[in-house]
Parts: C-alpha cells; sequence; structure tokens
C-alpha cells in the first residue's frame, strides 16, 4: 500500500535548531515505522526559501536570497546524516513552486475565494477565510469570533499573534527591489501562506494521506494550507494529522533573545554523538513537550550506551544449546516493540522493552544456540531499521 506524507521544513533564512530537530525526528520514525510495516512511503518535505524573512536576513548579511538559503540547506540536510533522518524523496523548494501557486490563485480567484487589493502600489491577493466553509477546522477556531468587518493582513508572518484573524495574504504582488516572478497572474511572489499548498498539490497531488509538522504550525500555517488546497479541489487535504510539541531548554522555550538557543553543533562540542542526540530527541512521547538539559542528554545516552554495549557481548558470545526461553524472549522482542509503536509511536515504551528482554538474554548469553543469536540479531537490526541508534 501507497502512503503520501507530507512534512513541513525549515525556512531556511536560518540554521535549523535541535528544536526543530525533533519534529523532522518524529516525522523519521514515522515514516520508518510505516516502512517497517510494510507501506511505501512517498515524503516531501517543504523548504521555505523566498519569504519576507528570508530577504531582510540576505540584505543584513550583504547576500543574494539564492547565497543565503543555500548555505542553510546544505548545513540542514548535513545534519540529517548526523540525525539518520532519511532523506525525503522530494525536498521542494517554495521558488521551484512559483507556477503551481500562480495556477492556485488563479482558480481561487475565479471560485471567488480570493481577490486583489492594492496595498502601497502593490497588487496583492488575499485570501478570504470568510467564504471558506469550515475555515479554521484543523486547530478548531471558533469563527463566531471571526469579524464581519474586512481585515486584510500584509505580512507573511506576525510574530506573537496565534491567529491573523482577517483575510491572509497569498500573493505578494511586484515591489521596487523585491524577488518577483513573471507568471499568468502578474508580477510577485507568492506568500508564504500558499508556498506549501503550491509544493504539495504539484507533487502529491491534491490528497495525501499524512501531513506533519510542529505545533506552531497548528495555527494559522495548516488550516491555510488545507483551505487553500480545498478550496481548490473540493477535496480533503490529509485524511492524518500529527503534529509534535516544543522542545523546551533549561525548562524554557528556545530563543535567541533568551540566548539559549542549541544547535547541533553545540552538542556534538560537548562530545556527543549524533546517535545520542537522535535517542534523547526521540525518546520521549512526540505530542508532549521534552525537556533539553545537557544532563538530560548524558542520562538517556548512557542508557542508549548500556544497550549498545549488552548486544555487543550478545555478538560475542560462545554458542551453546538452543533452549525454549531464548527462542521466546527473541519472538517477544519484535512484538513487544511492535505493540509500542503501534500506540502512537511510543518510542519510550518500545526501546525500554527491547532493553529490558535484551538484558535477560544477556544473561543467558552462554546458552544461545547460533541460530538463536543469529535470529536475535536479525530481529534487533529490524526494530533499528526504524530507531537507527542501536548499530
Amino acid at each position: 500500500m501507497h502512503v503520501k506524507m507530507y512534512t513541513c521544513g525549515p525556512s531556511t533564512y536560518q540554521q535549523p535548531h535541535i528544536g526543530n530537530y525533533r519534529t523532522f525526528l518524529f516525522e523519521d520514525i514515522l515514516q520508518r515505522y510505516l516502512e517497517y510495516l510494510g507501506y511505501d512511503v512517498t515524503r516531501l518535505i517543504t523548504l521555505t526559501d523566498v519569504e519576507d524573512k528570508a530577504i531582510a536576513q540576505a540584505k543584513k548579511e550583504n547576500l543574494t536570497v539564492e547565497e543565503l538559503t543555500s548555505k542553510n540547506e546544505t548545513g540542514f540536510f548535513r545534519d540529517f546524516k548526523l540525525l539518520r533522518i532519511k532523506t525525503p524523496d522530494y525536498a521542494v523548494r517554495a521558488s521551484s513552486a512559483v507556477d503551481q501557486a500562480a495556477k492556485l490563485i488563479s482558480q481561487l480567484t475565479e471560485k471567488g475565494y480570493a481577490y486583489r487589493f492594492t496595498y502601497k502600489g502593490a497588487e496583492n491577493v488575499y485570501f478570504e477565510p470568510l467564504k471558506f466553509k469550515g475555515f479554521g477546522k484543523l486547530a478548531h477556531l471558533d469563527m463566531t469570533k471571526w469579524p464581519k468587518k474586512t481585515r486584510r493582513f500584509h505580512k507573511d508572518t506576525y510574530p506573537g499573534t496565534p491567529w491573523n484573524r482577517g483575510d491572509f495574504i497569498i500573493w505578494d504582488g511586484c515591489k521596487q527591489n523585491a524577488v518577483c516572478n513573471n507568471t499568468q497572474i502578474g508580477s510577485g511572489r507568492p506568500a508564504w501562506n500558499i508556498q506549501d499548498a503550491a509544493i504539495v498539490t504539484k507533487h502529491l497531488g491534491f490528497t495525501v494521506d499524512v501531513a506533519c509538522g510542529g505545533i506552531d504550525n497548528l495555527a494559522r500555517h495548516h488550516d491555510y494550507t488545507l483551505a487553500i488546497a480545498e478550496a481548490v479541489s473540493g477535496k480533503p487535504f490529509s485524511r492524518y494529522w500529527l503534529h509534535g510539541a516544543h522542545l523546551l531548554v533549561n525548562g524554557k522555550k528556545m530563543s535567541k533573545s533568551t540566548g539559549n538557543v542549541v544547535y547541533t553543533s553545540d552538542v556534538l562540542a560537548r562530545g556527543f554523538t549524533g546517535e545520542q542526540l537522535r535517542f534523547f530527541l526521540i525518546y520521549a512521547p512526540y505530542r508532549k513537550k521534552l525537556n533539553f538539559t545537557f544532563e538530560k542528554l548524558a542520562e538517556t545516552s548512557r542508557k542508549l550506551d548500556s544497550l549498545r554495549n549488552m548486544v555487543k557481548e550478545l555478538e560475542r558470545a560462545q554458542t551453546g544449546e538452543s533452549n525454549r526461553d531464548s527462542k521466546e524472549l527473541v519472538n517477544r522482542l519484535v512484538s513487544g516493540f511492535e505493540k509500542c509503536m503501534n500506540n502512537d509511536l511510543a518510542v519510550k515504551a518500545a526501546f525500554d522493552t527491547i532493553y529490558g528482554t535484551v538484558s535477560e538474554l544477556c544473561e543467558m548469553r552462554e546458552s544461545l544456540s547460533p541460530k538463536d543469536r543469529e535470529n536475535l540479531l536479525n530481529a534487533l537490526h529490524r526494530v533499528d531499521s526504524v530507531l537507527q541508534c542501536i548499530f
């Protein structure tokens, strides 16, 4: 069976931090577990390379937008290798889907969901949420509080506001010294609010099976993407939605103003490995907040290292006679793993089950037959095709 999976990627105007990677890792676990179960997964990740923030940051660093975003994109996929995150089938820049964005906007305008409005000399296009039945259904937005009088939000994003209660921009008309594209709807660029819808519908069609992102994507972003795609097609955009919770640092949300942003380079500089960081970030329910400290990272790393050392002992064990207990434990390892993972990707419970089973097998390692040991190692390699931190 084929699964189409859309995951929100980074805004490449800056370097991602380990909180961003927590989201990408739970999505990686989901993809790998679906494949473990026999599904054929096609995964797309979006790369926001042209937006207000990218344009401002490029100017600040005296770079072109292309130079800035390419630099950060290279670092992003370098960290994917470090953290053993599977490279998606499609990693698509927003700048490569301008044609699709223009096509969607043309259709939205024809259907009455979007309209042109000139603001500060630029002819922009805005989406009118009140025209779309069920707007805000993903985040369970109370639309009775939506203003009846027209209000327009002209920027891609507005920091600090969970909802922009009004019409949101989907096309930035061309301004002087701006990034512009010549399209069927005129000169300009797609606003951030339509970019993911354009990327996904261009490469995966108007309906996907699973859509994922961080919890921040739930307010505005995913409801915007959903509304745009469904307003054009009349079909459900995604059958399932999953959102990962925040990663805190020393009990506080990561932010540059607080000065507590942690990057993969900071973790490596402390002597930790990519596998240890991966394990820390997946070893907690993805829907719950996780607090990062280097002490907690060291604690989980010791647990991972302990399992890996036991596995090495089992690899080196002298062969003995087969017995029923060892066979049952090997079978229990896989069934226990699957039972936990089937419960909303409960990685912690799955790993702890593996740890307990391997501990018991380690105690009887001298009585494992060659076939038992072979089956055990095959089982461990199989579950590690998902976890990617044991071997």
